[in-house]
């Protein structure tokens, strides 16, 4: 149905020159390897950028696996075949069929947001009707490789991922860079076209005055516990096990430390053993996945926010976090080092257990240190809109369109 009912506002449009009552709107076809009902930082960024581009008048459609046959989309996300690939959540799309290029025809740019699966099918198009092609890097593709392309050695994964990067990015009018240091190793892999930086946004007052607020109890978290919160997907590069083992390590000297685990994923249940295999039955929430409307209330009954992954370019957990007025620990690594302010918003540490858990037991320990700290981090967060890098893309998206 919503196929046909795309055919129908394509066909209605398919003659005219873009514009409506004199003003010039832009016809934008997104792409995503996955989408809601699934919960992650991309579907977010995703669904934030159709609903402003619609808010604003622009023709957009968003082109993503059929993942759940219940779903109920709002207007014009396209759902195409597919089939799951294992057990990862996503799904792999298998056709576009003739409504959904009859559609694609008539766009002015087509924005893909993963490379591999809908990046094929973008760049396909974009070459076969001479449509401008911009790509977002959301992932650290480098760091697992072996997860993206499993078939291949991985002595010569690397290598191959660097050559599919710059092969890509030539056929890119522009490549979007999350923060400055994912552009910096997007340039590592070779990519030599035009990187535009525009860091990714979120609704801020959603975080700042959540609607509906959770409370400790209802997740038996002793009101007296200092609680740090991980927000995302429990997949190999999180880290959660490596989260899960520094809490460990730390549960003598800070009695009153209890770890908020929100999320699903691949990953899940190997956490859940790993934390009663540590004996942190009673010192560790987990949540299971969450609706992202309800994760503002969560992220209020936390004193702090902590990550141990090195994957991130620009991780939107941590502005939503920052947003609810919490100071972040996290790794120094690309992504992250552009969301924490060292010793102003949180702490940015090194990529070794001990200096990591040292920064958590020295926010965990200090009160009036992790106030101050999430009082500048919300300050911090200010810059982070969702409204803002929506019109910062859609200039790009004009650029680019006219050459």
């Amino acid at each position: 149905m919503q196929g046909r009912a795309a055919l129908a506002a394509a066909r209605k449009w398919g003659r005219d020159t873009g514009k409506e009552n004199g003003k010039r709107f832009m016809r934008i076809a997104l792409f995503s390897d996955v989408y809601k009902p699934h919960i992650n930082g991309v579907v977010n960024h995703v669904g934030l950028l159709k609903e402003h581009f619609d808010r604003w008048g622009e023709q957009v459609y968003l082109f993503v696996p059929e993942q759940d046959k219940e779903t109920v989309d709002e207007s014009n996300v396209i759902r195409l075949p597919s089939i799951p690939i294992a057990d990862t959540g996503y799904h792999l799309t298998v056709r576009v069929d003739s409504r959904c290029r009859d559609i694609l025809k008539r766009m002015d740019v087509i924005h893909v947001h993963h490379p591999f699966i809908s990046g094929s099918f973008g760049l396909t198009f974009s070459r076969r009707y001479d449509i401008p092609l911009v790509f977002t890097s959301h992932t650290r593709y480098d760091l697992y490789v072996q997860q993206h392309l499993p078939l291949l050695p991985e002595t010569l994964s690397d290598t191959a991922l660097h050559a599919f990067f710059q092969l890509f990015s030539q056929r890119c009018s522009a490549v979007i860079a999350p923060s400055q240091s994912a552009a910096a190793v997007m340039q590592s892999w070779g990519i030599k076209g035009r990187i535009a930086v525009i860091p990714n946004g979120i609704e801020l007052g959603q975080f700042q005055s959540p609607a509906q607020e959770a409370k400790r109890s209802e997740l038996r978290i002793p009101e007296q516990a200092v609680v740090g919160v991980f927000v995302g997907r429990f997949s190999q590069e999180k880290a959660v096990d490596r989260l899960l083992r520094v809490f460990a390590a730390l549960r003598d000297e800070t009695p009153d430390l209890h770890l908020l685990l929100v999320g699903g994923g691949p990953s899940l249940h190997e956490c859940r053993q790993l934390a009663r295999e540590l004996g942190l039955a009673t010192r560790v929430t987990f949540t299971g996945p969450i609706s992202y409307e309800r994760i503002g209330g969560v992220l209020g009954l936390a004193d702090f926010f902590v990550s141990a992954s090195v994957s991130e370019v620009h991780p939107l957990t941590f502005i939503e976090a920052a947003a609810a007025g919490l100071p972040a620990v996290g790794i120094d690594s690309p992504g992250v080092a552009d969301m924490i302010v060292d010793e102003e918003t949180g702490y940015l540490t090194a990529d070794n257990d001990l200096s990591f858990g040292l920064r958590i037991m020295r926010i965990a320990q200090d009160a009036a240190l992790r106030g101050k700290m999430g009082c500048a981090a919300r300050r911090y967060s200010q810059r982070f809109s969702a409204h803002h890098n929506a019109r910062e893309v859609l200039a790009l998206y004009q650029t680019v369109q006219e050459g």
